[in-house]
């Protein structure tokens, strides 16, 4: 049997083991703002090997290299002018800049091969504290089996990747609840790679014109499909372990529900379970509550999850998009 994982306090001897085990090639789960990551040195191409045995993760998608500020990311790429105006906007804080790799910051593993790396500065004090800790750029993708849904606390990392990883730091529910908002910054027109804690609005007004968007992923992809150039771009992502149906008309027998905004669909009174995203119809608390209350419905028996219509504007783009990957066939 392998060892236990420990989870420790985030306070500062938490903390300080985190960074030894970081500089020592361990695997250890820090929070974020957005959701727990799973850290390890993104220098280092055997503790980046170990991540993504430990994730079941596909070796070629790209991990996010996560740093403590602006002069440190670029130490790891080099920031288009584009990248700059919005790391002065948005970092710290729930952006990620796809930008051009400076050789051997990174390890080739880390970025997948690529030419480009994915750099953000977390917002979270422990994340921070971590990063300045270990001295070296992190790579930390989300702490959870690859393809399961995300983890937002300390248990849903632990249900996931216990014996698997040294450590998780345990700093409470995480803020934000969905990933990082990816931009590409690598083009002479900036690319909304992945829709994410920053809404695509407050990113378009600093950048004064409209972002581009990045084609779809292809229905099915698997891994034998080329590369993606960021995180988070697989078809099929953020899954549970059920079918999910979205912008349903009535709920079925047998069905668990995802409402939102007190919504009372046909069929309500049937479901197995029911959990509102935000009964206030509030997107930033949806957006917070999204990952837990698809474990939590998951973890009901349900032969499948129902899910109601949700608005599309702010962070109602990343919710839809995520909420679309977990529903994609696998």
């Amino acid at each position: 049997m392998p060892p236990r994982t420990r989870v420790l306090m985030a306070d500062a001897a938490g903390i300080e083991e985190a960074a030894r085990l970081l500089g020592g090639g361990g695997l250890v789960a820090i929070p974020t703002e957005t959701v727990y990551g799973l850290g390890c040195d993104a220098t280092d191409p055997r503790a980046v090997a170990g991540l993504y045995a430990a994730k079941g993760r596909p070796s070629f998608n790209p991990l996010i290299a996560h740093v403590p500020d602006v002069a440190a990311a670029r130490g790891v790429g080099r920031l288009t002018p584009a990248a700059e105006a919005l790391a002065a906007a948005f970092w710290p804080g729930p952006l990620t800049l796809v930008v051009p790799a400076i050789e051997g910051a990174t390890s080739e593993l880390a970025r997948a091969g690529l030419a480009s790396v994915a750099i953000r500065v977390p917002a979270h004090p422990v994340a921070q504290a971590v990063l300045r800790a270990a001295g070296r750029p992190i790579a930390a993708p989300s702490a959870n089996r690859s393809g399961h849904v995300s983890p937002t606390s300390a248990a849903h990392v632990l249900a996931d990747l216990d014996g698997r990883i040294e450590l998780i730091l345990d700093a409470g529910p995480s803020a934000v609840g969905v990933e990082s908002t990816i931009v590409d910054c690598t083009g002479p027109v900036p690319v909304l790679l992945r829709p994410g804690g920053l809404p695509r609005a407050a990113i378009e007004a600093v950048l004064g014109g409209p972002l581009a968007n990045a084609p779809p992923p292809s229905a099915g992809a698997a891994e034998d499909d080329p590369a993606p150039r960021a995180p988070g771009m697989l078809a099929s992502h953020y899954a549970p372990s059920v079918p999910v149906g979205l912008g349903i008309g009535e709920v079925r027998p047998g069905e668990a529900l995802l409402t939102f905004a007190g919504a009372r669909p046909p069929g309500f009174e049937q479901a197995v379970a029911r959990l509102d995203l935000s009964p206030a119809g509030d997107l930033v608390e949806a957006a917070a509550n999204l990952y837990a209350h698809l474990r939590a419905l998951d973890g009901t028996g349900a032969r499948a999850i129902a899910v109601v219509a949700l608005p599309s504007h702010g962070l109602g783009e990343a919710i839809a998009d995520r909420l679309r990957r977990a529903a994609a066939p696998r």
